[in-house]
């Protein structure tokens, strides 16, 4: 079974996503392809729009395909490695400023390079079963394909507390935060998505639009939230989630021990910065620094290894709590790197 399916129908190009098996994680391949098919479909005047989508009521897009990039890494096949980034950013770019409305239908799981795909397009729907986080300290990485944009332009330091604790959030809060437009039962999404490639009527989408049941849990932590991730520099936030004895504290800590110290004591760096740019193409520039040495400065290798080849849970980072992190190597992380 292919991984990817490309359709023309009426004047709708169809990009479906078919690895729910693998909770539909994007390989070097499938990027390529849709990358390849978007270029084609700007050309084309008889496309008007495009439709994003997946198999599976699972997951719409959980990330990349890592494992293979570990494998990879374990050849040192580090070029091979930092081509598949620079393809996927082009991509994630390419989308954002895409010439015509996409139309990104997100059920269930919205991970990292699912963010990619369709958190950067011009119609962003979700139903009661999306869950979207950024997990990717876990992992040895920071938050990229252009995430990192998404992430700085949230209220207050929610992207700061996304970022490091890798918080699963609802519908009602990926509204708030702005990865998603729209909110439709998934119950409507067959036939809402037969009615827009007949009509081409995107106002459809507006009629569908429906308030999402969850509440804001971000809005109800939001003071606490600034108070701990609005520290200037990881010090800094290390010093005051040690000092703060409340039951949301509590919580960070626990989703910080899951983390790359050398990873999350970057994303103050990338976030700030990022903010400060305020612009997609900036952000990818600010990921690929990162992530093009994140094997051989950083914990990528280990925290795949422990998260999803030998699932022990149990990373050997290189540096063993945040405070650990010297800003000269974050500094070194984020030096100028060419992605061209």
């Amino acid at each position: 079974m292919a991984d990817l399916s490309l359709q023309i129908e009426n004047q709708t190009g169809i990009i479906t996503l078919t690895r729910p098996q693998a909770l539909n994680a994007l390989s070097f391949e499938m990027c390529a392809q849709i990358d390849s098919a978007l270029h084609e479909w700007a050309e084309n005047e008889q496309i008007t729009q495009i439709i994003m989508r997946a198999e599976g009521e699972k997951s719409f897009c959980a990330g990349g395909d890592v494992a293979a990039l570990y494998h990879l890494g374990k050849a040192a096949e580090i070029e091979q490695i930092n081509a598949f980034w620079r393809a996927e950013y082009k991509m994630n770019s390419f989308i954002a400023h895409y010439p015509k409305p996409i139309i990104a239908m997100m059920q269930g799981y919205v991970m990292g390079g699912g963010v990619g795909i369709g958190c950067h397009a011009s119609h962003r729907v979700i139903a009661e079963s999306t869950r979207l986080a950024m997990p990717e300290c876990a992992i040895g990485l920071i938050p990229d394909v252009g995430g990192s944009y998404l992430l700085a332009r949230t209220n207050g330091h929610i992207g700061e507390y996304m970022a490091l604790t890798g918080a699963r959030i609802k519908p009602c809060d990926i509204l708030e935060t702005d990865f998603a437009d729209i909110h439709i039962p998934q119950s409507q999404w067959e036939q809402l998505q037969r009615d827009i490639i007949r009509t081409n009527d995107l106002n459809l989408l507006r009629d569908a639009a429906t308030p999402p049941e969850d509440q804001s849990q971000l809005q109800e932590q939001m003071d606490e939230i600034n108070m701990l991730f609005g520290a200037s520099d990881h010090l800094a936030f290390s010093q005051q989630l040690a000092q703060t004895d409340t039951p949301f504290a509590e919580q960070v800590r626990t989703a910080v021990t899951r983390g790359s110290p050398i990873s999350m004591a970057s994303i103050f760096t990338l976030i700030r910065e990022v903010r400060a740019a305020n612009h997609i193409d900036a952000a990818l520039d600010w990921e690929y620094r990162f992530t093009s040495r994140a094997i051989e400065q950083a914990d990528f290798l280990e925290g795949v290894r422990a998260v999803l080849v030998d699932k022990d849970h149990n990373p050997d980072w290189q540096i063993k709590t945040i405070d650990g992190v010297s800003a000269e190597q974050i500094n070194a992380l984020f030096a100028p790197a060419s992605r061209h």
